[in-house]
């Protein structure tokens, strides 16, 4: 289906006419290190917005770890947040679209993971736009801007509803826990890669390419105006979903796979490069 070119090649796959609709993850894909924007990408998302784009993020971060980042970039539209559980109106800072995650469902998740794989550590993301990352006793946040409340135990994490679990274990592997993850469970939750040592357990069938339709529909736009940008496995869904994927040159292999394009790193702007061939 898909066949990746590299960016600023004039590649076949690529449409010539300008999107409606642009979507792009935030970590690894449009923030740099340090969760920073560019002048660059801000410039080309501006010039994208002025002839008629429409931008929205799509993030695995819950709604209190992005909305400081939107403020900061001045977003004032729908951002697909929580890896899809979630559609945020930043200009109301209000909630549109919330899926929860059973709870009592995510602690016989874990049961039955733990029964296979041994003791993993896990935190939970709270489902509410005030809500916080809670984390039980050996768990380590995989990234450092990342906050979370320290519970004493795995009860502690069920105090609130939670729209999605955060899985580590002491030895094996994102890839291989992900993988072992999907045998065990993957009929009662969607298991999601999306990012270095993390493994996700959300409600079964949220994935960023449904949160994604869901904020769509509500502007009244489809997959078929719509090019998308990530850099790891949590964005595939989103790919299958729009007319044109493009992967960052940090992306992981499995979604430079699946991608129509493969633009520069993060680092490098990549996502402002291709929407200034499209965009001028």
């Amino acid at each position: 289906m898909h066949n990746p070119s590299p960016a600023g090649t004039g590649g076949t796959s690529a449409p010539a006419a300008p999107f409606a609709l642009i979507a792009t993850d935030l970590d690894g894909t449009l923030l740099r290190t340090g969760d920073t924007i560019s002048a660059r990408s801000r410039a080309a998302l501006a010039r994208a917005a002025a002839a008629g784009a429409v931008h929205i993020v799509a993030t695995g971060r819950p709604v209190p770890q992005v909305r400081p980042l939107l403020t900061g970039l001045g977003y004032q539209g729908l951002a697909v947040c929580g890896q899809g559980a979630q559609v945020y109106d930043a200009a109301q800072d209000r909630l549109v679209h919330s899926v929860t995650l059973d709870r009592e469902l995510a602690d016989t998740v874990l049961g039955k993971l733990e029964a296979e794989v041994g003791a993993v550590h896990a935190a939970v993301n709270q489902a509410d736009t005030e809500g916080l990352t809670l984390a039980e006793p050996g768990y380590r946040m995989p990234h450092p801007t990342l906050p979370a409340t320290r519970v004493e135990g795995r009860r502690g994490l069920w105090a609130e509803p939670i729209n999605k679990v955060l899985v580590r274990h002491p030895d094996l592997s994102d890839e291989e826990l992900a993988a072992a993850a999907h045998q065990i469970v993957g009929d009662l939750v969607t298991v999601t890669r999306a990012g270095t040592d993390i493994v996700e357990l959300q409600p079964y069938g949220v994935t960023k390419g449904a949160g994604l339709a869901l904020a769509a529909a509500r502007l009244g736009l489809g997959p078929a105006g719509t090019i998308a940008f990530g850099d790891m496995p949590n964005d595939i869904p989103m790919f299958q979903w729009a007319a044109h994927g493009v992967a960052m040159a940090n992306a992981h292999p499995e979604l430079k796979a699946v991608a129509d394009e493969v633009t520069l790193s993060h680092e490098e702007d990549g996502v402002a490069v291709v929407l200034e061939r499209h965009f001028g």
